[in-house]
C-alpha cells in the first residue's frame, strides 16, 4: 500500500496543468478493494441495464468522465466501489448526491467547476479511501470529510484558509495534497492540522512566506516547492522528526539557520536548489542517513572540506548517491577531493562551471 501512495504522490503531487486520472490503473494498484466488495458478479448484467445516461457501467466502476455533465448522474449502482467524473462541469456536490453508496472506494471529481459541497454530503462513506477534488473552485475545506480517507487531493482549487480542527478525524489520512491554492501562512489557523497522522503533505505553488509550524508531527514527506519561503530557521523543523523528504526549491531561501537540520535526524533527501544560499547549509555532515541533497542553481561560492561529511569514519549510516552543486559560482577546482569521501562513486557528484 505505501509503494502504491508513493507513485500516486510522485505522479500527481505538483502538476501545473490537469493530468487525466486512469481510475482503472489505480483499482488494479488497490488490490483491497476487490476483497471489499465481498459480492457475486454474476448479476452485473443486470446492472448495466440501469447505468446512468453517458456513462460507462463496468464490475465495480463507474465511469462518467469528459461528458459535459453539470451534475452527478442518479441511478448509479448501489454496490459500485469507484466513480470516475473527472473533467465535466458539475457545480456542487448536493446532500443526496452519493446517498447509498456506502461501499464506494475512489471518488474522482477532478477537473470540474465545484465550488460547494453539502457538509452532509459524505455521510455514511465510511469505505471512501480516495477522495480527489483537485482543479475545482473550492475556497474552503469540505466539512464531514469521510473518516477512513487515505488520500486528499485539493491541488488547484480557490482555498485561502484552513480552519480549526479542518481534519478532525480523518485518522488514517496518508496523503493530504493542498498545492497551487492561495494559502498564506495567515490561512493556517493554529490546530488546522489535529488528530492527523499523515505521511504526505504538499503545499507547493502557495503563497507561504515561511515553513509551516503546525503540520502532522507524523509527516516523513513535506513538498513547498514554487513558495516565497526566504530562510530557514530552528523552530522550523523542530515538530517533524520523522521527516524523511523535503523539497524547498524554487522558493527564495537565503540562509538556513545553524542547528536547523539537526531536528530531522532521519531526512534521506533535501531540495534547496534553485533558491538564493551563498553557503552550504550548516548540519548536513550529522545526518547519518542523508543520501541526497540538492543545491544547483544557488550562489554558492565556497564549499568547506567538512560541510558534507563526518570528520570520523563510520558515523555516517548510508553513503551520499546524489549531490548537485552545478550552476553555482564556485570553481569545481577549488573544492578539496576529500569533501565527497562519504560518496558513493563518482557520478554522485554533480559539479560544473558556472555560467552567467
Amino acid at each position: 500500500m505505501r509503494a502504491v501512495l508513493l507513485f500516486c504522490m510522485l505522479t500527481l503531487g505538483s502538476s501545473h496543468y490537469y493530468q487525466h486520472v486512469d481510475v482503472m490503473d489505480i483499482m488494479r494498484s488497490h488490490d483491497v478493494m476487490m476483497a471489499d466488495s465481498g459480492d457475486d458478479d454474476d448479476n452485473y448484467d443486470d446492472r448495466y441495464d440501469s447505468c446512468p445516461m453517458s456513462c460507462h457501467c463496468s464490475p465495480r466502476v463507474v465511469q462518467c468522465s469528459d461528458q459535459g455533465l453539470i451534475s452527478v448522474p442518479t441511478k448509479i449502482p448501489s454496490d459500485i466501489l469507484m466513480i470516475d467524473l473527472q473533467n465535466n462541469d458539475i457545480t456542487q456536490i448536493k446532500e443526496n448526491d452519493f446517498k447509498g453508496l456506502d461501499k464506494l472506494y475512489g471518488l474522482f471529481l477532478i477537473n470540474n467547476r465545484i465550488s460547494k459541497i453539502h457538509p452532509q454530503a459524505f455521510k455514511n462513506m465510511n469505505r471512501l479511501r480516495l477522495l480527489y477534488l483537485s482543479y475545482n473552485f473550492l475556497t474552503e475545506i469540505p466539512a464531514n470529510l469521510p473518516p477512513n480517507v487515505i488520500e486528499l487531493r485539493f491541488h488547484e482549487n480557490k482555498i485561502n484558509k484552513i480552519q480549526k480542527d479542518a481534519f478532525k478525524g480523518l485518522k488514517k489520512l496518508h496523503v493530504l495534497e493542498l498545492g497551487a491554492n492561495p494559502l498564506a501562512n495567515t490561512g493556517i489557523e493554529l490546530g488546522a492540522f489535529n488528530g492527523l497522522a499523515t505521511l504526505y503533505v504538499g503545499m507547493s505553488e502557495s503563497r507561504l512566506t515561511a515553513v509551516p509550524k503546525d503540520l502532522p508531527s507524523s509527516i516523513t514527506e513535506l513538498n513547498l516547492e514554487y513558495n516565497k519561503i526566504f530562510k530557514v530557521e530552528v523552530e522550523d523543523f523542530i515538530r517533524y522528526k520523522n521527516l524523511q523528504r523535503l523539497s524547498l526549491s524554487f522558493n527564495q531561501i537565503r540562509f538556513v539557520e545553524n542547528g536547523t537540520l539537526a531536528h530531522t535526524p532521519n531526512i534521506r533527501e533535501i531540495h534547496l536548489d534553485n533558491n538564493s544560499l551563498k553557503k552550504v547549509p550548516p548540519g548536513l555532515s550529522s545526518l547519518r542517513y542523508l543520501q541526497a541533497i540538492y543545491l544547483h542553481a544557488n550562489k554558492i561560492s565556497n564549499v568547506g572540506m567538512n560541510d558534507f561529511c563526518p570528520l570520523r569514519f563510520g558515523e555516517k549510516k548510508n553513503l551520499y548517491n546524489g549531490i548537485s552543486l552545478f550552476a553555482n559560482p564556485v570553481k569545481y577546482w577549488d573544492i578539496h577531493p576529500a569533501t565527497f569521501r562519504c560518496v558513493g562513486g563518482r557520478r554522485g557528484v554533480q559539479l560544473g562551471n558556472f555560467r552567467k
